[in-house]
């Protein structure tokens, strides 16, 4: 409740992968078809970082963090390969 939506997606980022991002955030958008999520409502607020190769750290609630070429993104749970598409041309 006390941080921003940026400060949140910064903290998320640490504690899934142990990735601290000093530099710039890029929101790519929200996410908020009512039937997302079947687990229950869900809205994503979704960014986007350049952040160096480096080794991940699986933590809290991720079972596993792994880098993949975005040519063999293997499939993504529920409605996250809408949110990489979306993101995709803010990298090109």
């Amino acid at each position: 409740i006390d941080e921003t939506l940026e400060q949140c997606a910064r903290r998320e980022l640490m504690e899934e992968t142990g990735i601290d991002i000093p530099g710039p955030l890029r929101q790519v958008g929200a996410f908020s078809r009512v039937d997302r999520d079947p687990r229950g409502r869900t809205i994503t607020v979704a960014f986007l970082a350049v952040v160096p190769l480096q080794p991940l750290r699986a933590a809290d609630d991720a079972a596993q963090a792994v880098w993949f070429p975005l040519s063999q993104v293997p499939p993504l749970a529920f409605d996250h390969d809408e949110i990489l598409r979306a993101a995709l041309p803010l990298i090109q």
